[in-house]
């Protein structure tokens, strides 16, 4: 907006002398109500809020005194009415508004102080439908709009976390609220109705497994503003959506340092990918930059952890752990061996969180569950000018129809392990390639932009960290081998069986699929195909 079309929203300064509230959330309220009593303000409301108010001896005009009209069809309808949205949308220095005022009574509003019926919190406790419809506020959107539009002459409040600050600048403006503070309130309430709609829109999709939409919206509130985002001169904060899935954003934070934008986001990768294994059985998974460094099953935790660890325990050092179920002592002193940055489970025991506080500054988080891997979600991305929007990848090899295309089949532990570290690479960047061995990777190439530097890579990992600990041989001799797409050639998958794998799992679908089936069964390895691929970029 240019600054000349700004003049009216910048000069205009009322003082306050009519309110109207109607919240959802009575936090906060009686020192909010007794401040604007104190300066004179008439105070109308509705409902809940009304009774609220009165309670407390605070005086207050019903709206439906002002309006004529008693709340009809159990308050569906209570403040949609001109004499309410008159008073809200009516320009002070407009000759036609302030005529329409004059002609049918109308009295300007110029605080309105409106939160939401709670939507959002309703739909984690999985209500039936017809309780979330009757969750969906009409009004209140209504009024939050009408003000904000006309924040040049009203100011819109729409969260007890605003209270104080509303105060302070009535007490800085003399009974009046600053052009500034009204124009960023507006902002917020914008925001804010966006994002109720948008929790609205994607439950109704939710309802009838809505697939692609005309027009898709993406909101919620902030958690917390970041120090800065991937590097220093970033800005950046972490938003809540409405998505009831347990995980880093809703974690309890047992301990530690405030979470970065790093951290959060390698945390989420760590979680997401434990959460993809069977969880009756112990699995630890370990992160480095959003990408696997060492995944593994165990007898328990603590035994998973130091098998994932053993991957590649020079970039486990500041890594993420996740876990798939409740840290006891015994884990808690293992993870506590080297540093760590974050560590989420689903549970963390007494004697674990004792341990862990020894280390003040680690983050330990509890997430009190593990995420369904199958269930379905939008996950968007951003690209320059617009959003990219896919479903969540909830294949899972447990749930495929695997087909040996070779004239060796896998052996049963052959095939416990493709399984395995086909789960793997399912959460590693692509290009990735993974050996596993006993349910554990022992080589993980992540990100290449050639499978065969992938499977060089892995391979190579695997040597130096069977060097530095002074072993024989690398773990790739008689592991298996998982690519998350085809072999495009028979020449990744030679690097695999030069590493000493004897088992492959791959989508299959190659225009050469004959010449690399062909490549495995003169080598003598089993093959399987998946028909599923996995990137992930």
């Amino acid at each position: 907006m240019e600054a000349a079309s700004q003049e009216r929203y910048v000069m205009s300064d009322p003082r306050l002398s009519r309110a109207l509230i109607s919240v959802s959330d009575k936090t906060g309220l009686e020192p909010l109500a007794r401040a604007l009593v104190e300066r004179g303000v008439m105070i109308l409301s509705t409902g809940g809020t009304a009774k609220a108010l009165k309670a407390l001896d605070i005086a207050i005009t019903d709206v439906s005194d002002v309006t004529g009209f008693p709340e009809i069809m159990d308050g569906r309808v209570k403040t949609l009415h001109p004499m309410i949205h008159g008073g809200i949308l009516g320009r002070l220095d407009n000759p036609t508004d302030e005529a329409a005022r004059e002609s049918h009574g109308i009295t300007p509003i110029d605080l309105v102080v409106v939160n939401l019926y709670p939507f959002e919190e309703t739909l984690k406790k999985d209500a039936d439908f017809e309780t979330m419809v009757e969750t969906i506020d009409i009004g209140g959107p209504a009024m939050i709009r009408a003000a904000a539009k006309n924040h040049a002459y009203v100011t819109v409040v729409t969260s007890p976390d605003q209270y104080d600050r509303v105060i302070k600048a009535l007490d800085a403006g003399d009974g009046a609220i600053d052009p500034e503070t009204r124009q960023t309130l507006a902002m917020e309430a914008f925001a804010r109705t966006a994002a109720y709609d948008t929790a609205v829109s994607h439950w109704l999709a939710g309802t009838m497994e809505a697939k692609t939409r005309a027009d898709m919206t993406f909101g919620g509130p902030i958690a917390q503003t970041l120090r800065y985002g991937e590097n220093p001169h970033q800005s950046a904060a972490l938003y809540r959506t409405t998505e009831n899935r347990p995980g880093v954003a809703s974690a309890a934070i047992l301990q530690g340092k405030e979470l970065s934008y790093n951290n959060l986001n390698d945390t989420d990768a760590a979680f997401e990918a434990v959460c993809e294994f069977d969880p009756e059985r112990p699995a630890v998974v370990i992160v480095k930059h959003a990408n696997p460094c060492g995944i593994a099953h165990g007898d328990d935790l603590k035994d998973a952890y130091l098998k994932a660890r053993a991957c590649d325990p020079v970039s486990a050092f500041g890594g993420i752990v996740a876990l798939n179920g409740e840290i006891d002592g015994a884990c808690a002193e293992a993870i506590s061996e080297i540093f760590t940055e974050v560590i989420i489970a689903p549970k963390v025991s007494d004697g674990a969180r004792a341990v862990f506080a020894k280390k003040p500054n680690l983050r330990v988080l509890e997430t009190g569950g593990l995420a369904d891997p199958k269930t379905p979600a939008s996950i968007a991305k951003t690209i320059a000018g617009g959003l990219l929007v896919q479903d969540r990848d909830a294949s899972s090899v447990r749930d495929l129809e695997l087909k040996t295309v070779t004239k060796s089949a896998p052996t049963e532990a052959e095939m416990r392990d493709l399984k395995f570290a086909f789960s793997v690479a399912k959460h590693v960047k692509s290009n990735t390639i993974v050996y596993a061995k006993d349910e554990a990777t022992v080589g993980i190439g992540a990100g290449q932009m050639s499978r065969v530097d992938a499977a060089h890579i892995a391979a190579r990992k695997a040597a130096d960290v069977a060097k530095e600990a002074g072993e024989a041989e690398p773990a790739t001799i008689g592991s298996v081998v998982a690519s998350d797409a085809f072999f495009p050639f028979a020449d990744g998958l030679q690097v695999a069986i030069e590493a000493g794998a004897t088992a492959v799992i791959q989508p299959g679908g190659s225009m050469r699929d004959d010449d690399v089936i062909a490549a495995a069964d003169e080598a003598g390895v089993a093959m399987v195909f998946t028909g599923v691929r996995h990137f992930r970029h």
